[in-house]
């Protein structure tokens, strides 16, 4: 099926979060992402999402913007966004840097996403205090976001990728798990991206909280699928150990494991549309992945999702 959204978090658009499968040897982790990635935008997703922590924290790497660099090369078409980057590890400038190069090889096809962190073990890792995690975030998000639009760049106005996101800006998001972090990324001109877990009764506030602000951009909506007999032993082992690093703010609205598992196709379309209207979400971001979905598995999900559930949401979405 062709993608129906060229540029990132269009829209309408769906995209697919990939996970690297840390029980392989490295070259195999590497190699098993590329080809998800591969996999999913022949199967009809307009994008692919990575994201970040450290220390071979279970089902994530600790470099989401080189990872897109390598997903993007190999993908036929599609884009691709290192969603979320841990703003607070790294100098701002350098991940603007890093970003708007990326762009410019690969324009219209690259975006990304950035969260002020939350686990420890990230924080203790690049030796950055935990607790200036926010307030770093709230000082370098709008300066980054200025940045990938070609603004205020200060030192930094020679920078040629730099420079020309001021005529083809880099598409921005940002973790909203509040109303002010909702309304921070609207003052930011930035849009949000929501938790995986959360009922759509609840992400319409902070939707609400984020237009009522002037946000424009994006809104876009997690959810964790599952098209067939689901795994819900592993479902629920990803649940445990979510709540063993995460805030419990973070998990307390969650509905069960926070999968959507049906066994017909239109049921699972159904379900993800009704979610998306009723957060006021603008586009869609799904995940497969957890620890012990095997990588077979992982791209038979895509596959399926992608032949199966895809056209039904593009025509409930009228794309």
């Amino acid at each position: 099926m062709t993608s129906a959204a060229a540029h990132p978090f269009a829209d309408g658009s769906v995209s697919m979060r990939l996970y690297p499968h840390n029980e392989l040897p490295a070259g195999e982790v590497a190699a098993q992402l590329v080809s998800e990635a591969v996999t999913a935008a022949a199967s009809g997703f307009d994008g692919v999402m990575t994201s970040e922590h450290h220390g071979g924290f279970a089902g994530y790497l600790p470099n989401p913007l080189q990872v897109t660099n390598w997903l993007v090369e190999r993908m036929p078409h599609g884009w691709a966004a290192a969603c979320p980057v841990l703003l607070p590890l790294r100098p701002v400038a350098a991940v603007a840097e890093e970003v708007a190069w990326l762009h410019a090889l690969h324009p219209g096809r690259v975006g990304v996403g950035v969260a002020p962190g939350a686990l420890p073990l990230d924080f203790e890792i690049m030796d950055v205090p935990i607790a200036e995690a926010v307030d770093r975030f709230k000082r370098d998000l709008p300066r980054l976001a200025s940045m990938l639009r070609g603004e205020d760049l200060g030192q930094l106005a020679g920078d040629p990728a730099l420079a020309a996101c001021a005529t083809s800006p880099v598409p921005v998001i940002s973790t909203a798990m509040s109303k002010p972090a909702a309304r921070r990324a609207a003052v930011c001109g930035v849009g949000v991206i929501y938790d995986g877990g959360s009922p759509p009764e609840r992400l319409r506030t902070l939707s609400d909280a984020y237009v009522g602000s002037g946000g424009s951009g994006a809104r876009v909506l997690v959810r964790r699928v599952w098209l067939g007999a689901p795994p819900p032993d592993l479902f629920e082992a990803q649940l445990q150990d979510y709540k063993r690093s995460s805030p419990a703010a973070a998990l307390d609205q969650w509905r069960g494991t926070g999968f959507i598992c049906h066994d017909e196709p239109a049921d699972l379309a159904d379900e993800l549309a009704g979610a998306l209207a009723a957060a006021g979400a603008t586009c869609l971001n799904l995940r497969v992945h957890v620890p012990g979905v095997t990588a077979q598995h992982a791209h038979q999900q895509i596959e399926a999702i992608g032949a199966e559930v895809l056209p039904l949401l593009r025509a409930r979405f009228g794309t």
